[in-house]
């Protein structure tokens, strides 16, 4: 019998509204439940409301995992989640397989990449649950390797040890993957995130229809956008400030025998500037840069940070460029980033038309009641 935790009215409301979370305010006894545990969820006269795994450490006290009429299966979860990529995901064999909240595994993800996985447990339930989620995988898919990256800041909160880990079978190089048609490698061990940005898969190739010209790619990564834009192009100039990043993205380029991307490492700040008061132009610019905003207080100084780069990218477009920005801060919002370009545009003296509004790939999904769940905004717009 899991141990139980009574919560109050405003924690069950939140949960009858369909959020997954419980504050640590909103407990009203704990009970004997440990750090880790299943527990069951109780509302203030008792009555049965699910299941949860509770932390003892996090401001997020509960993670609703399964309602009063269901079991908590992680291996039929991973089951109906691949069933449902086999839906959305097309010529890739790389894709988030398990999206936490939004495929109802909290704090958990899953990533795929052709016959390995990369996996992230995130609070102390799921940590605590690694084993049944190594076996779950093993059985479903047979998998050549297993890695957990465990070194997202995030385990502090829930004071748990920051590692990565080969947690089944073998690995020691990057792993040969295939999307949109190119060749990549996605080093799991070392690489950012789980290996690679599968979040922007199919923005790749919606940048790819609108782009000619030369192409400045920020913020270049393992070269995503910089590969994609290369078929469209004359010329794409790609830029990071992560010597490995642009390693990464050479040995894709070479991979795919694509000879007309520049890899720079440089500040794309200090980049952009310097380009600006040099007269510079190009045709696309294309901005993704990592999270400016990881917190709520962090919103202001984001915003400023927003503002100016893509004020710094518009100098350099002239009339019909296409300016594609991102932001995978989840406490910017999407109205919040259109206001900020908005200001941007007025500053340069540039008039932007929206050509699409885009968010993270279908194998990210996204909960209507779960806001947490949309981190990215992705805009294409051209200059008129």
């Amino acid at each position: 019998m899991q141990p139980g935790v009574r919560v109050t009215k405003k924690g069950a409301d939140r949960l009858r509204d369909g959020h997954p979370w419980i504050f640590r305010s909103d407990i009203a006894e704990a009970g004997a439940a440990q750090a880790g545990d299943l527990v069951r969820v109780l509302d203030t006269r008792g009555g049965f409301l699910g299941l949860a795994h509770y932390s003892a450490s996090s401001q997020i006290a509960l993670r609703f995992v399964a309602d009063a009429h269901e079991p908590f299966d992680i291996g039929l979860r991973i089951a109906e989640a691949q069933q449902f990529r086999e839906q959305v995901v097309t010529d890739s064999n790389a894709y988030r397989l398990i999206h936490a909240e939004a495929d109802r595994l909290p704090a958990l993800i899953i990533d795929r990449y052709a016959d390995t996985f990369s996996l992230q447990a995130l609070n102390q339930g799921m940590d605590r649950a690694l084993p049944e989620i190594v076996a779950a995988l093993e059985a479903q898919f047979q998998p050549r390797a297993i890695v957990a990256r465990n070194d997202a800041a995030v385990r502090s909160l829930e004071e748990l040890t920051r590692e990565i880990q080969v947690v089944s079978g073998q690995l020691e190089a990057p792993v040969a993957i295939q999307m949109n048609g190119f060749r990549l490698q996605a080093d799991l061990l070392h690489g950012q995130k789980t290996g690679v940005f599968l979040d922007q898969r199919e923005n790749y190739l919606a940048t790819a229809r609108y782009a000619s010209g030369s192409a400045l790619d920020c913020f270049t990564s393992g070269g995503g956008f910089a590969l994609h834009l290369a078929r469209a192009c004359e010329r794409v100039e790609a830029v990071d400030s992560s010597q490995r990043a642009i390693a990464a993205a050479r040995a894709n380029a070479d991979a795919n025998d694509i000879g007309n991307v520049d890899f720079r490492e440089a500040d794309a700040f200090e980049l952009l500037s310097g380009y600006s008061s040099a007269r510079k132009s190009f045709d696309v610019v294309v901005l993704d840069p990592p999270a400016f905003a990881k917190s709520r207080k962090q919103i202001e100084s984001a915003a400023r940070g927003y503002r100016d780069i893509n004020l710094r990218a518009l100098r350099l477009l002239g009339r019909g460029g296409i300016l594609v920005t991102c932001s995978c801060s989840h406490h910017i919002s999407e109205a919040t980033l259109l206001e900020i370009v908005a200001a941007a545009s007025l500053d340069a003296g540039k008039t932007l038309r929206i050509l699409e509004r885009r968010t993270q790939s279908q194998d990210h999904p996204i909960l209507l009641t779960v806001p947490e769940t949309h981190y990215l905004k992705c805009l294409i717009l051209q200059v008129v």
